[in-house]
């Protein structure tokens, strides 16, 4: 009996952290928009943070990107990585990036750090990779946004060799201006 409760308590534990991380996270986030700075960590223990809030209009989906490219973040939430300038976002196929199946080519994103204001790419390229072979290649010298999950999004096993990568770049001042795309981010 002692065991079965144990077992219990233990997946309870895990239960509670995973609806109240997501409120903390959001709080921390809420905090570095009013303050004007760095947000802190979601809660005291936490090694990361959240540094950016990643929003796709179409979906109605939004995101709070953590620092940190480790498992112990990645729990939590989409993580960031930037090597070289290229912002970099990985994240859980079944839960913050399950939305990745259903982005379309030309999708608008938009990427907004705590005291700065929402920055547009749009999707250029849906690729299903290695995971050995995600080369990032920028045609037009801005630095790309780049999101990767494991594949295939309905997959059993975890981890594979597969990667779901989508690449998104920066918005052209024609693109800003399409109306259409005004009325979608609102």
């Amino acid at each position: 009996m002692s065991v079965f409760v144990w077992v219990g308590g233990g997946a309870a534990l895990h239960l509670g952290k995973a609806w109240l991380a997501p409120i903390l996270i959001k709080r921390a986030w809420a905090s570095a928009v009013d303050a004007g700075g760095p947000a802190p960590p979601p809660w005291p223990w936490a090694d990361t943070r959240p540094v950016l809030h990643l929003q796709v209009p179409r979906l109605q989906v939004e995101r709070f990107i953590l620092e940190g490219a480790n498992g112990r973040a990645l729990a939590f939430g989409p993580v960031l990585s930037s090597p070289g300038g290229v912002h970099v976002m990985f994240g859980h196929r079944d839960t913050h990036f399950s939305f990745l199946q259903e982005i379309r080519l030309d999708d608008r994103l938009l990427v907004q750090t705590a005291n700065g204001p929402p920055v547009a790419y749009r999707v250029r390229e849906i690729a299903v990779r290695d995971q050995d072979d995600i080369a990032i290649v920028a045609d037009d010298g801005e630095a790309p946004l780049v999101l990767v999950t494991c594949y295939p999004f309905n997959g059993l096993e975890p981890g594979g060799s597969l990667r779901y990568v989508l690449l998104a770049a920066r918005e052209t001042s024609r693109e800003l201006s399409d109306p259409a795309d005004v009325a979608s981010a609102r």
